[in-house]
């Protein structure tokens, strides 16, 4: 009886031994899933505020919140299951499929400079009409949870491709994990961008005086951050569109474009000493807009070609 006892609570623990380093393993490669997504999640991170801009402040975290329910609603009934079938079934449509999304971005990167470029074309009383302008909450959630959903597929596919040696049922959890930190992280950030000003009234009230030039100076660099924020998620857009369609010309076996860029990333890393590594990914970088830049232009021009398109 007792040797069956022992026999008994060996097995349970040799089982918690293997569910504990499964979970280690599960661990393990969610933090390399969701490094290797790092750069797209600090886009994604930086292109949400705009869509927050001039907006009544008690509005901005209910709108905040919306969106990243929508975000992680997306990641976890849209791109997760469908990334995973793909991927088991039919790995070859992941790529275009993602290239479509790049597409996209590409297209509302370019639509947002023309009218930038148009708007001052114009009278100042026709461009504070239209900044005054407001859109609805609807629109603002909608526009924001389409932009999201191509910058979250990106983020899944890349964390699918660091984690496909892993079973189906860790790929899974692995993608569920990531979705939920990503998106708490994404949206906790941009939560506190947007209420950076109004902490930093409350600073400049209630604070000492170091505090309250602390908090007065928040106040007043706040709108210029958030102005900066919405250039660098313009180009953004463009960067991750244009090195969407780069890696996928390549994978698809068109490979010049891809090649002559790594040449030149290459090639300044090694020139460059030290910063290397960091001027090469700008030059990359400034590769993958141009080319996001060029194609979102031509997306453009095409749709105001087609009838309703403007």
């Amino acid at each position: 009886m007792s040797g069956g006892l022992f026999g008994l609570l060996d097995d349970v623990a040799a089982l918690a031994r293997l569910a504990a380093a499964s979970i280690d393993d599960v661990g393990a490669a969610t933090g390399r899933a969701t490094a290797k997504a790092a750069g797209v999640v600090i886009d994604d991170a930086a292109v949400t505020p705009q869509y927050v801009r001039n907006l009544a402040a008690e509005r901005e975290l209910p709108i905040i919140r919306r969106i990243a329910t929508g975000s992680l609603r997306n990641k976890l009934l849209f791109i997760l299951p469908v990334a995973l079938l793909l991927s088991q079934f039919l790995p070859w449509l992941l790529t275009p499929i993602l290239m479509l999304g790049g597409a996209y971005l590409c297209y509302e990167g370019a639509h947002k400079i023309v009218d930038v470029v148009a708007a001052r074309r114009r009278c100042r009383d026709q461009v504070a009409e239209q900044a005054d302008a407001p859109k609805s909450e609807d629109e603002v959630v909608r526009g924001a949870v389409r932009t999201d959903f191509i910058l979250s597929a990106e983020i899944m596919v890349i964390a699918l491709n660091e984690i496909a040696a892993e079973t189906f049922w860790s790929r899974l959890v692995i993608l569920a994990v990531v979705a939920l930190v990503i998106t708490v992280v994404v949206y906790g950030a941009v939560a506190l961008i947007v209420k950076m000003d109004d902490i930093g009234l409350r600073l400049a009230q209630r604070g000492g005086r170091a505090v309250a030039r602390l908090g007065t100076g928040l106040v007043h660099a706040m709108p210029k951050v958030l102005t900066v924020l919405s250039v660098v998620g313009t180009v953004a857009m463009l960067w991750v569109g244009g090195h969407i369609e780069l890696v996928g010309l390549h994978e698809l076996g068109w490979h010049a474009p891809y090649d002559l860029v790594h040449h030149v990333e290459v090639a300044v890393a090694g020139a460059t000493g030290a910063l290397g590594g960091v001027l090469g990914w700008l030059t990359n970088t400034a590769f993958s807009a141009l080319l996001g830049g060029v194609l979102g232009l031509l997306l453009v021009a095409v749709r105001r070609l087609l009838p309703g398109g403007h």
